[in-house]
């Protein structure tokens, strides 16, 4: 057997599927958001417009600041696993903040949104006897995963489909137990969940509820609650799951709820027992992140202007703009060459960063470019893009007609 050959193998398909991923070589600069440093193909310098560092606050001097003062206070590992010496005090503030955000009893942090999904929701399901999960089908890679891994009977439901939601829990036994799992904000589409309507669905047929809040924490609400703040139904959930590694700008995911539903999954979640926690430095800016995000809607309103600033402008440039109700900008390219050729040009032509989104991200026929302003994007990078994204469409339209 030669295993080599076998990987070699695998990646090869992959190129033939036109979905290899190439990676861009970049160096964020501290103050300078959102510029950075290129050490691969292209100008030294470029712009990014797709960080899911929403609001640039892994470059905020406060969130700078309590990292490296937890770095200096407790040094850089956190010392182990949260049950053997690794729960230290910066956690344990960071999840009260958390749960304070949410208007929860409980809070749990993890090492990524990843597996704060996986873990909670295959743990959650394999604690109640013959529990069926009912997933959206756009549900994120990580909640697919936690489902699988549960062992649980799965739903899929259309996606943000109401009635065929309905449909599957009305067949379902009114004593069985269930759960709903959905996101707030799709990343690759930008729209929104109707969650108050699953929410009376939950009510009806009794069904608990998991509410992936990950690409609106920080951004939506008073205080950066997320949509399910935003809209007034924050306590109506029986858990919502978040990031720090997006719009407040560090890493780690975690989990809201009852007090009696966090410490199960604590108890029990492979996940979270048998990893290393949050080193202080990460704790430490993220703390200050979540205390400051909560404070300042000034960002926010700023971030939601600039969205709908550059959705302007690209629909006035007649380039095809996907809608979108959030901050996600999709633009349709509907080909993985042409993708990848137009964003290879913004690069090396004109120094912008934008990563193209193929399959399995995205269906096959639905590529595109997923651009995220943020509030640094002024009115003169916009209008660079525009008209940077204007040449490269050419281009890479004729160079396509060409190899037709």
């Amino acid at each position: 057997m030669n295993y080599e050959d076998l990987f070699a193998q695998a990646v090869t398909k992959v190129q033939r599927e036109e979905r290899y991923r190439v990676f861009a070589d970049l160096e964020r600069i501290v103050g300078e958001f959102p510029f950075a440093r290129n050490h691969g193909p292209g100008p030294d310098r470029v712009v990014v417009w797709c960080s899911n560092d929403y609001l640039g606050q892994g470059q905020n001097p406060v969130v700078i600041e309590g990292a490296v003062a937890a770095l200096q206070r407790m040094g850089a590992g956190s010392g182990g696993t949260r049950n053997i010496s690794g729960t230290h005090h910066l956690l344990v503030e960071l999840e009260a903040e958390l749960a304070d955000l949410h208007a929860k009893p409980s809070a749990l942090v993890f090492t990524s949104g990843y597996v704060s999904n996986s873990a909670t929701l295959s743990t959650l399901a394999r604690l109640m006897k013959d529990c069926v999960i009912f997933s959206d089908e756009l549900n994120h890679a990580s909640m697919i995963d936690g489902i699988r891994q549960s062992g649980a009977e799965k739903k899929i439901f259309r996606h943000n489909d109401i009635a065929h939601l309905e449909q599957l829990l009305r067949d379902q036994p009114a004593s069985r137990p269930k759960l709903i799992a959905f996101e707030s904000v799709y990343s690759m589409d930008g729209d929104i969940a109707p969650i108050a309507a699953i929410c009376d669905l939950a009510d009806t047929y009794g069904a608990m509820t998991y509410l992936d809040e990950v690409h609106a924490v920080g951004l939506y609400g008073a205080r950066g609650g997320g949509i399910s703040e935003r809209d007034g139904v924050a306590h109506r959930l029986t858990v919502i799951e978040g990031t720090l590694a997006k719009a407040f700008g560090c890493l780690g995911g975690y989990i809201t709820g009852s007090a009696s539903l966090i410490d199960a999954v604590r108890s029990y979640a492979s996940g979270f027992i048998f990893t290393s926690s949050l080193p202080p430095a990460v704790a430490g800016g993220a703390l200050s992140s979540v205390r400051h995000l909560k404070q300042d809607d000034m960002l926010r309103q700023r971030h939601q202007e600039r969205c709908r600033r550059l959705k302007a402008l690209l629909g006035e440039a007649g380039l095809p703009v996907m809608p979108s109700q959030t901050h996600i900008v999709p633009l349709l390219v509907g080909c993985p060459l042409r993708a990848r050729r137009m964003t290879d040009l913004l690069m090396q032509q004109h120094g912008i960063y934008v990563q193209p989104i193929n399959y399995p991200t995205v269906p096959k026929g639905t590529e595109r470019l997923r651009i995220t302003p943020s509030p640094m994007h002024d009115d003169e990078l916009m209008r660079q893009l525009v008209h940077a994204l204007k040449d490269v469409w050419q281009q890479a339209s004729a160079a396509h007609s060409r190899a037709a």
